[in-house]
């Protein structure tokens, strides 16, 4: 009987370590995937600018695309520490992470703003005023998952994948400009869809690894999800355009 015991007890321990080596390498995973999508996205309009013969970008442009790669690279980084086991300073680097999501925030909404300001007349696809609508979406969602995320810091379960959802919500700025012609000719649901993605691949992990998807990832990929549609409606509507053009006027 006792030795059913210990084997019982060995067998359950080892079951729990291939479950967390095998959620370190999912994150880990997911990390590297964002960074290469963000790279492929933005190499020709920011990293390899010069190498593309792009004009220099305004030091607001610079300041957003240093604040947005730094959560990119910050993600990575605690996946990496969680990998190795370095809880306490991945705990530290999440105050750092607090303010720059609020920091985020902010330069993604002035950015959105003045970019549009800058930018009255459109031939092909939506008008500026209408399209103000997503990148302004999209840093509603992301401060919502990840406000989510900090508030339940103390249920790994939950934070990780909200975190992680958070960072999938602001994607489709980097899947916009992959260099897929599909993409502009679809338009929105082209590049919303290659980023949601993401999130049917966290599906298909919780499915495998847990049984049933968790109710983190039903609840912040079906926020991402529906706004996505919700804001193509409303961006066309009359009421946005007034608003989006006296939100420029301040810009």
């Amino acid at each position: 009987m006792e030795q059913v015991i210990v084997d019982n007890r060995s067998a359950a321990g080892y079951a729990a370590t291939t479950s967390r080596r095998r959620e370190r390498w999912f994150y880990t995973g997911m990390a590297i995937a964002f960074v290469v999508t963000v790279f492929a996205g933005f190499a020709p309009t920011y990293y390899l600018r010069p190498y593309f013969g792009m004009p220099q970008l305004a030091p607001l442009l610079h300041l957003h695309g240093i604040v947005f790669t730094s959560w990119i690279a910050l993600f990575l980084t605690q996946t990496t520490l969680i990998a190795a086991k370095r809880t306490g300073i991945h705990r530290r680097l999440g105050i750092v992470g607090g303010a720059l999501a609020v920091t985020m925030v902010i330069i993604g909404v002035v950015t959105a703003i003045i970019r549009t300001q800058q930018s009255t007349t459109s031939l092909v696809g939506p008008s500026p005023l209408s399209f103000l609508i997503i990148p302004l979406g999209d840093m509603l969602v992301f401060a919502s998952l990840v406000g989510a995320g900090f508030y339940f810091r103390r249920r790994v379960d939950l934070h990780k994948r909200l975190l992680l959802l958070a960072t999938v919500s602001i994607l489709p700025a980097a899947t916009a400009r992959l260099p897929f012609a599909f993409i502009q000719q679809v338009g929105p649901l082209a590049f919303f869809g290659l980023a949601d993605i993401f999130i049917v691949i966290v599906l298909i992990y919780d499915l495998v690894t847990r049984g049933r998807v968790h109710r983190a990832t039903v609840c912040g990929g079906l926020i991402i999800v529906l706004s996505q549609p919700l804001r193509l409606l409303i961006g066309n509507t009359s009421a946005w355009i007034t608003f989006a053009s006296w939100l420029t006027q301040w810009a």
